[in-house]
């Protein structure tokens, strides 16, 4: 158990100096992995929402699902399971994206902004406790969306990586299939969405965070949640981690800047720093994992898993189409309206979904 700490220790040093390192490189400020964001950059390169400022492939994302399958195929780990509650699944990664993006950032980025100075962060991050702790009342209370069955055949397991592997395909190939109005893929000329570090080594960062994601179990809403029933600490020793490399490096590197005014993509409407990322933590408990650890459960096969992030990445269509999406102006009326009706529905799914 020692070792195993130790390795999610130096694993949460490495992710975090990743993420310092992929901002030097291009990457938006506070922002070298974010799971929301960057899902929320596939949608607009996919064409599913419009937000010109916010349309990148974002290998990082592709490099994380195909990290994580293969490191499952050589443990002997993948396995093709599914059907528990998938459409409950679905829509409760539409309302954890919303949160996210309400909040302007996942879990992960939630680290990453408070280790580059963004006191806003810090309020999110009580919010995500709080959720959590909510989601464990629930848990609690016999809370369960049902067991994962086992596929008879592996293919299923394998859709979600396939799909991205074409995704990362079109990327590399750069396809136009209409000259003028664009695609298969579009991408931002300004903005978040046009700062990016090199490919290969956005690509080969999202692989090797794959990996350890994988071996680790590195998850911030199950390390709460653990701590909170059974006061076990493993898993927060990773985003421990994850906080002291990219602090160490943000110094190094100049981004260090503590306050809660002018941080890079991000707000101070506190009340919604908070409520967006409760929605999240609240979320992530009763899904069993944070929006990385969806990332990493899909690459090994979890097709339950796979359902939420598509519907994170279908969340972050509504959330531009619909005007809920949060800017570093604040978060429009919309946001909250939708913010406060995915806490009432995780509520709602929480008090349902209990075993007598």
């Amino acid at each position: 158990m020692n070792r195993n700490k130790w390795f999610i220790l130096l694993t949460g040093l490495v992710i975090g100096a990743f993420a310092a390192i992929l901002v030097k490189l291009g990457n938006p400020g506070n922002m070298g992995f974010c799971i929301a964001c960057f899902e929320r950059d596939i949608a607009g390169a996919l064409g599913l929402h419009r937000a010109g400022v916010v349309q990148y492939m974002r290998p990082e994302i592709i490099g994380l699902i195909l990290g994580a399958m293969f490191t499952a195929m050589f443990s002997g780990e993948f396995r093709a399971r599914g059907g528990s509650s998938t459409l409950v699944r679905f829509v409760m990664g539409v309302f954890m994206m919303i949160g996210a993006l309400v909040f302007l950032g996942c879990p992960l980025r939630d680290v990453l902004r408070m280790a580059g100075g963004d006191f806003n962060a810090v309020v999110g991050f009580i919010g995500f406790i709080a959720g959590v702790g909510a989601g464990v009342l629930f848990l609690k209370k016999g809370f369960n969306l049902g067991r994962s069955e086992y596929s008879h055949s592996n293919v299923g397991g394998y859709l979600l990586p396939i799909i991205f592997a074409f995704f990362l395909f079109l990327l590399l190939k750069g396809t136009i299939f209409n000259p003028e109005a664009g695609g298969p893929l579009f991408f931002s000329k300004e903005g978040p969405g046009s700062m990016t570090a090199p490919l290969g080594i956005s690509l080969m960062a999202g692989l090797a965070v794959g990996f350890l994601a994988q071996r680790t179990r590195m998850c911030l809403s199950g390390g709460i949640r653990d701590f909170i029933l059974i006061k076990d600490n493993y898993l927060l020793i990773g985003f421990l981690g994850i906080f002291v490399g990219a602090l160490v490096l943000n110094l190094v590197f100049g981004f260090f800047k503590p306050g809660f005014n002018d941080q890079p993509i991000a707000h101070t409407m506190q009340l919604w720093n908070f409520l967006g990322l409760f929605l999240v933590g609240l979320t992530a408990t009763l899904l069993g994992g944070c929006p990385l650890r969806q990332l990493i459960l899909s690459g090994e096969g979890d097709m339950d898993a796979a359902a939420v992030v598509i519907g994170m990445t279908a969340g972050a269509a509504f959330c531009h189409n619909f005007m809920l999406a949060a800017s570093p102006a604040g978060v429009g009326n919309y946001g909250q309206i939708a913010c406060v009706i995915g806490i009432i529905l995780m509520v709602w799914i929480g008090y349902s979904y209990r075993e007598e």
